[in-house]
């Protein structure tokens, strides 16, 4: 039967009757004939608000049917998406207002601009219900716009920055996530701007919410670029450690996501969670991807003082079962023995025991990284050479191969039979990868430098094979370098000086720092935490069409310590990144500022 038949005017007092009847009625039939009822009315217009003052209508199972409207917010139908908002915004109860808060952000970002416009609307009507409901949604309203515009960006002045935060305490956990990334649109511009409103958002550092907590950091870290006294930033620093401590005994997909948040700050501010390293030691029960993400923050804080207990953790880590998990655990080791030169001896002990286990993947794990510890310490750890070339069988993955061919090579005058291993390995030339044949071509040059009666029928045949039979450039480039040192082609005229600066000069001076992310692009991360940028680490232009770009930018009390962050980026992006310009208004992209004094959320505000 038609539902026609309900949309017609009521009076209030007998739909009162009717919806207060004592009759018995278990399955509640005739009181969902009156709510229709009562819908239909509010859908025509007609004020039923009377009839929500009264106890029954307020029971939950009356009031579940009209959350149940909620679900037609994402019919296929526009129209019934449309109604549906419309309907639920008639109705001035609690529950229903909470109902609504979700439907109605979602109809806000709608396809159809029918729903968008009955959407807007309704928040406009939501206002007379909850004020501060309404301001968390124009929020979230403004600030979609201005990330999905190419024409407008938001701007907020410290007087309305203070109103959003005054507004926090009023909202649910996703209104507040809201106001708080509508607060990254706020450039400081007085001395003691960003030191304010730090202390008024640290407290959302404590909310049980994670994604609060998150977008609170990013605030913070945020802000303080443009703090400008020590003091200040050791604070705000302090603040964040406990609540990112608190995130990791949540379940490990937040774990996850907070974890690959932390690597991102710890980089940027290192006294953030500095002494607080045990909590990233891993469990039994961690899923892999998260012990990874724990294994690299341990590596980043690990120090002087805490290493031994980083490098006991490491030791274990590395005997467990799961093979990806073993082989980041002993490279780790390695490259805490780069990091911490008083720790290379105990890191070299270790990976001598690693080895003598005789694992394969181990073994091979090992190899990589004793090659960086050689490179960092020359003329130190030589005398395990002999252990290592015990297990030469053992390698089968090319960068274990590259890397003990590097040191059978760069050693080849300690070594004995140093060109009959490189005999074995030249036996497999033409198959081996790329990397595995650019190190053997070194590596034999070397070894006819330090001892040219053992590389003299070496060298030939390994420059022709690169030069004629590969095609690589890179390889091939390599080996015509190498041909035109030795003089003529078909002649081994060698200048011993000459050759030994070329392939014989001083290696880059290795360190961890390379591990490093770029600082330009750190900066732009810190500005994405708590969204997939941040969890990626990749700038979310990489990933998502038409993403606006996000930099820190220029104002009088900006922190420029760090004078790289605004070098490398788009050169579209010069000008107004040099400084010469300072606001949005004049830049070359004639990108307009939406101030909130000339819109409705700054009455809103001067309400609350």
């Amino acid at each position: 039967m038609s539902d026609a038949k309900y949309f017609q005017r009521g009076k209030i007092h007998e739909l009162r009757t009717e919806l207060n009847s004592e009759k018995k009625d278990k399955q509640h039939s005739k009181k969902k004939i009156v709510l229709k009822k009562i819908v239909a009315n509010m859908t025509m217009g007609n004020d039923m608000s009377p009839l929500f003052q009264d106890n029954e209508a307020r029971h939950s199972g009356y009031v579940n049917t009209y959350v149940y409207e909620g679900n037609d917010a994402a019919d296929p139908n526009p129209l019934i998406r449309a109604l549906a908002i419309r309907t639920m915004g008639y109705i001035n109860v609690d529950k229903i207002v909470d109902a609504l808060v979700d439907p109605l952000r979602h109809c806000l970002r709608d396809q159809d601009p029918y729903v968008r416009k009955t959407a807007a609307i309704t928040v406009a009507k939501l206002y007379m219900h909850d004020k501060e409901l309404v301001v968390a949604n124009a929020v979230a309203a403004l600030t979609e716009i201005s990330e999905r515009s190419d024409n407008i960006s938001l701007k907020l002045n410290m007087t309305i920055s203070n109103k959003l935060v005054a507004a926090l305490n009023e909202c649910s956990e996703w209104g507040q996530t809201y106001i708080l990334e509508a607060l990254m649109a706020f450039v400081p511009q007085e001395f003691g701007d960003a030191e304010t409103l730090c202390e008024r958002v640290a407290p959302r550092l404590q909310h049980a919410n994670s994604s609060v907590v998150l977008t609170a950091a990013k605030v913070i870290m945020y802000l303080m670029n443009y703090m400008t006294k020590e003091e200040d930033i050791n604070n705000m620093c302090k603040k964040l450690s406990p609540p990112l401590v608190t995130l990791l005994s949540s379940g490990p997909e937040v774990q996850y996501v907070a974890l690959r948040n932390i690597l991102l700050i710890i980089q940027k501010r290192p006294e953030v969670l500095r002494n607080d390293i045990k909590v990233f030691f891993c469990k039994y029960n961690d899923p892999i991807y998260v012990k990874l993400a724990k294994l690299e923050i341990m590596f980043r804080l690990a120090n002087a003082v805490n290493v031994d207990q980083v490098l006991s953790e490491l030791k274990e880590y590395a005997t467990e079962i799961d093979v990806d998990f073993v082989r980041k655990s002993v490279r780790s080791i390695g490259r805490l023995a780069v990091k911490i030169e008083s720790t290379a001896d105990r890191c070299i002990s270790a990976l001598l025991e690693l080895i003598q286990t005789k694992v394969n993947y181990v073994v091979q794990e090992a190899i990589v990284v004793i090659k960086d510890i050689f490179r960092k310490y020359p003329n130190q750890y030589e005398s395990i050479i002999g252990t290592l070339c015990e297990n030469l069988d053992n390698l089968d993955e090319p960068e274990a191969k590259a890397a003990m061919i590097w040191i059978i090579g760069q050693y080849a005058d300690r070594i004995e039979n140093s060109d009959e291993l490189l005999d074995d390995f030249l036996f497999t030339f033409l198959e081996e990868p790329v990397e595995v044949q650019l190190s053997l071509l070194t590596a034999t040059v070397k070894l006819f430098i330090k001892r040219p009666t053992a590389g003299q029928e070496l060298v030939p045949k390994v420059l022709k094979w690169a030069t004629e039979d590969v095609d690589n450039p890179d390889l091939r480039d390599r080996g015509y370098i190498y041909w035109r040192i030795w003089g003529k082609h078909d002649e081994f005229y060698i200048n011993f000086t000459f050759v030994k600066a070329v392939v014989l000069s001083d290696k880059p001076h290795i360190t961890t720092e390379s591990d490093n992310m770029e600082p330009v692009l750190l900066d732009e991360l810190l500005l994405h935490i708590s969204s997939l940028a941040s969890i990626y680490h990749k700038a979310p232009q990489t990933f998502i069409h038409h993403s606006k770009p996000r930099f820190l930018t220029p104002s009088p009390v900006l922190n420029n310590r760090h004078p790289g962050q605004r070098q490398n980026l788009d050169s579209n992006f010069g000008d107004l990144l040099s400084g010469s310009i300072g606001t949005f208004e004049s830049n070359p992209y004639n990108v307009n500022a939406v101030n909130f004094n000339d819109h409705i959320v700054e009455n809103l505000l001067l309400d609350l």
